[in-house]
């Protein structure tokens, strides 16, 4: 319940009454002449109580009075009068602490707020001021804090103590408090990370006063902190209508939730209303890239063009535009974007990194090691520079592994993952690279350490598995991977492992049963689907293999691997061979420089009898993948049926010394042994 003199300054407030009505509401008899007249001459020498709580009321009313006329000393002067007469109002001193505050004369008001509190704890003025006070002192000291030292922690404890006393002030169990005070401990829970707590407080206060611009804003600022993302954007999506301001942040939400279409088109939606606004036009652009497809990408690269054309020295928007390029396999353009990257910022790994994925779309490895090689050496310096060499290393790992040049991949992916021990894709790297190198007990080593820090990461248990087949323990390997799909029943990538590693093994029927399974378990899955479908393929079920990749193709017509395996398998068989070709087309239409999708389309003319296109294709495959072993012995079969007799042997001889997956090392040895046979005698 509010106190005496809050009651009295509530009634001032609202209806402006005179004062003779107020005395007469509250029983007492001072008229106004009668204060007044008090103020200029002494008091009684021992008035009793009534008068003297009768004359604190007209004290407290004449400071209040004499505040609203801007006399700031004669109200203050009135209000500790009124103090003095009525030691036990806690009112009193509240609104003096109130006084000071408006005056910026904090250390006053926090005396007498607390003062006030001493009398009243729960009194709603006096907290009201403390927690300003401490709530101006948490920012103050926030800003000075340059690290997480004392100045951090008294900017903490401040902004605890601002939080508990606003508690009390905003309590409805007094009354309906103040917007105000409400307003402000809603931002101090959204600082002090308490979303829990301001959701309700924003959610409400954002109704209740519509006119308050900066409350949806803190809202969704409260939703994304408290991780309530799918809350967030049910809340958004209603009001976005009445307010286009928060359209971003819908579409930021929409990204968090990885519906990149969603948010392409809410960007659309801003951008109809800013044009020239670069920044939206920019996560426009990135949302339609990770949507996926032709169509977006085209997009994406065509608004990019537009805003790096209208502002040509920002970074990110050059970026976007390299990896459009790329994706759309414009790998000149992606190139030459990425270097105007470089010339803003060379200090800055991302052009580089652009520039590096740009050289590896047109398979010029040797040219990202001479473009990253002397940057990593320059980074490696400086001390700073830890994460600009782990972004980089990766790619001259990469280039090293293509090249054949297996030590130096190690190395690169050695260092790498001593900058990043924490990264379990780093150490995927690192044994892969091992495997590649034919080192397969040092990719096993590997495998077990990272394992020891991520046991959960099924990538990684599949790569020791494999090289664990690779020495002879396919068995040790397959118990490995079948523990941790006991371990994790609820991740349909660990069946998809399990069932690749029986396939390895050839043990195709507990494969079959494994994913038979899975899909019980994830009927939406696409990726059991399809690892179906290779199994079905594996076990000669060439028509059950086929239904599978259409029910793939027919839930998701860009799935670019299900077309590619549907038309490879068909070309394989020699069989629908103009549909084979149609498939595969397809594939390359939504990754146009794929190596395996390019052997695949001349495989399919190599069994068409169209030989120009089957080399054409195959080269290109070949020059890619130059360690493919299937791929360079299509590619021998190609030349040797065009009489290239020595480039036919030399492409047998990659394949030979490739990584010798899927392929018969006699069939080849004969292929080699009939291409000499052939040649013209010296």
């Amino acid at each position: 319940m509010p106190g005496l003199y809050d009651t009295l300054l509530l009634l001032w407030n609202n209806s402006r009454m005179k004062f003779v009505v107020l005395v007469a509401a509250l029983g007492v008899s001072v008229p106004l002449a009668a204060a007044q007249a008090r103020e200029q001459r002494t008091a009684p020498q021992s008035p009793s109580q009534p008068d003297k709580i009768a004359e604190a009321y007209n004290q407290f009313l004449l400071g209040h009075r004499l505040e609203d006329k801007d006399d700031e000393a004669g109200a203050i002067a009135a209000y500790k009068r009124a103090k003095e007469l009525d030691p036990t109002a806690a009112d009193i001193p509240a609104e003096l602490a109130a006084l000071y505050l408006r005056t910026n004369k904090v250390k006053e008001a926090v005396d007498e707020a607390e003062a006030a509190l001493k009398i009243a704890p729960l009194n709603r003025e006096a907290n009201r001021v403390l927690g300003t006070v401490y709530a101006a002192l948490s920012e103050a000291g926030q800003g000075q804090s340059g690290g997480r030292g004392r100045g951090a922690a008294r900017a903490d404890e401040n902004l605890g103590k601002a939080i508990t006393y606003l508690e009390v002030a905003a309590d409805k169990s007094a009354g309906e408090a103040d917007p105000n005070v409400r307003a402000t401990l809603a931002r101090l829970y959204v600082r002090g990370g308490q979303f829990d707590k301001a959701i309700p407080l924003l959610a409400e206060l954002v109704n209740q006063e519509p006119g308050w611009q900066d409350g949806p804003t803190m809202l969704v600022e409260a939703y994304a902190g408290a991780g309530r993302t799918k809350d967030a954007i049910a809340w958004l999506e209603g009001r976005t209508e009445d307010d286009p301001r928060l359209l971003p942040a819908l579409g930021d939400f929409y990204e968090r939730e990885r519906r990149w279409a969603d948010a392409a088109d809410v960007y659309a939606r801003v951008l109809e209303r800013a044009p020239r606004n670069g920044e939206i036009r920019t996560r426009y652009a990135a949302a339609l890239m990770n949507a996926g497809g032709r169509d977006n990408l085209t997009k994406a690269r065509d608004l990019l063009k537009e805003a790096t054309s209208a502002r040509a020295t920002e970074a990110r928007p050059l970026y976007l535009l390299s990896q459009a390029q790329r994706r759309l396999g414009e790998f000149a353009d992606a190139e030459a974007s990425a270097r105007r990257v470089i010339a803003l910022n060379d200090k800055s790994p991302w052009g580089y990194y652009a520039l590096a994925e740009a050289l590896e779309g047109r398979h010029a490895y040797q040219s990202v090691v001479d473009e990253l090689a002397p940057v990593v050496g320059e980074f490696r310096g400086k001390s700073d520079a830890t994460f600009d060499i782990g972004i980089l290393l990766p790619h001259l790992g990469f280039a090293y592994q293509e090249l054949g040049q297996h030590d130096k991949a190690i190395q690169s992916f050695e260092e790498a993952r001593k900058l990043s021990p924490e990264d379990p894709a780093v150490a995927g790297y690192l044994i892969e690279a091992h495997i590649a190198a034919k080192k397969y007990a040092a990719a096993i080593d590997v495998a077990k350490s990272a394992l020891a820090q991520h046991p959960d990461d099924m990538r990684l248990t599949r790569l020791q598995a494999q090289a664990l087949r690779l020495t002879g323990k396919t068995d040790q390997g397959i118990a490995l991977v079948e523990d941790a799909v006991k371990k994790h029943g609820d991740d349909p990538t660990a069946y998809i492992s399990l069932a690749q590693v029986y396939t390895e093994a050839d043990r195709h029927a507990q494969a079959l049963r494994v994913l038979q399974d899975a899909q019980a378990r994830f009927p939406d899955d696409q990726s059991i689907a399809f690892e179906l479908g290779t199994v079905f393929d594996k076990q000669k079920n060439f028509a059950s293999a086929e239904s599978a990749f259409r029910s793939v193709i027919a839930r998701d017509p860009q799935n670019a691997n299900a077309l590619n395996y549907l038309g490879y398998m068909l070309a394989e068989r020699g069989e629908r061979l103009d549909e084979s070709v149609t498939l595969v087309k397809r594939a390359l239409e939504i990754e146009p420089d794929n190596g395996s999708f390019l052997d695949s389309l001349g495989w399919a003319y190599y069994k068409s009898d169209k030989l120009d296109l089957a080399e054409q294709n195959l080269k290109r495959a070949a020059d890619q993948m130059r360690t493919n072993s299937v791929i360079q012995d299509h590619y021998g079969d190609v030349l040797l049926k065009l009489g290239r007799l020595d480039d036919a042997i030399a492409a047998f001889n990659r394949a030979l010394a490739g990584d010798g997956d899927s392929i018969d090392k006699g069939e080849i040895d004969r292929k080699i042994r009939t291409a000499r046979q052939k040649l013209p005698k010296k």
